[in-house]
């Protein structure tokens, strides 16, 4: 397991007031986004896993910003972006990936890093893919590409994907929005979960349980199906472009195992490759080591 000191020069006197929440309107939805550093410097775009938003990422954010241009969007039907219902809006991995491009573009964003966790993961290669030129680099945590990757978990949710109409596959699916389950999702596999802030689950519950999210959530897990289909064109990206990679994993994750990250070496063999004693949600136990690794790793690949 890797573990790092925190890096002075990225973290120490910055200004935690810096930190602006915005939103942009895509498609007629409003895409809250939170925007720290100044544009001069690189920019690090983070995305998001289930069912969090970029709540996830406010302590990177702050200790980040001192050096580096660092935005994260919420997708629609997460945080404090739009929710439109699932008969107003298309719930699929292809059209979150259209916001977040549409988003990227109205940012002005041309070049940057690009960090994806969970869901931020399938999310992210889509634009990827698109847009190559764009990416400085990767910084995996936890964020899946590879069938090694996908666990036991992952059982019940193909039995979902094959037969969606069954009702005990659609209330096993359900049942991943409640709070016991986003509470396991944040405490399984840590170290220590007194370190681990209550406030994460209530916060991500909270979102949950407006009226209309879970079938929103339903319609995700079923375009999950999608992604798998996905890994072989990610996984020639990975190969022909060669981005400079950070991994950054939790490798007691029970969702995406640490079989996944070692799997992105067989595509990018000089990825740097961290695992980490914690869970799935890393960055609530570990995010001061990643926040080292990802400023040590930038300051050497990104200019």
């Amino acid at each position: 397991m890797a573990h790092a000191t925190t890096t002075p020069s990225a973290t120490q006197g910055v200004d935690i007031s810096n930190v602006e929440y915005k939103t942009l309107t895509i498609e007629g939805q409003e895409i809250f986004y939170r925007e720290a550093g100044s544009p001069k410097n690189p920019t690090i775009l983070l995305l998001h896993g289930y069912p969090t938003s970029s709540f996830m990422f406010r302590n990177l954010i702050t200790a980040l910003s001192g050096k580096y241009h660092l935005i994260a969007p919420d997708y629609p039907g997460f945080g404090n972006s739009s929710m439109p219902l699932v008969a107003e809006f298309e719930y699929t991995f292809d059209h979150l990936a259209d916001i977040v491009d549409q988003f990227i573009t109205a940012k002005g964003l041309t070049k940057y890093s690009l960090y994806v966790m969970d869901y931020g993961a399938p999310v992210g290669y889509r634009i990827a893919t698109r847009h190559p030129e764009r990416v400085q680099a990767l910084l995996v945590q936890n964020g899946n590409a590879y069938e090694e990757g996908l666990s036991p978990f992952w059982d019940p949710i193909r039995a979902f994907w094959a037969d969606p109409q069954n009702e005990a596959h659609i209330n096993g699916m359900k049942a991943t929005s409640q709070l016991d389950f986003t509470k396991w999702q944040y405490l399984t596999g840590v170290r220590d979960a007194a370190k681990i802030s209550p406030d994460t689950w209530v916060h991500d519950q909270s979102k949950l349980d407006r009226p209309g999210n879970v079938d929103i959530q339903l319609a995700l897990f079923y375009s999950y199906s999608s992604n798998p289909k996905r890994y072989p064109e990610w996984q020639e990206f990975f190969r022909k472009y060669q981005p400079p990679t950070l991994i950054t994993w939790g490798a007691n994750d029970e969702i995406f195992p640490a079989s996944g990250a070692k799997a992105y070496l067989k595509d990018l063999p000089d990825a740097e490759l961290h695992l980490l004693d914690t869970g799935h949600f890393a960055l609530e136990e570990d995010g001061t080591v990643i926040t080292s690794l990802i400023d040590d790793f930038l300051t050497r690949n990104v200019k």
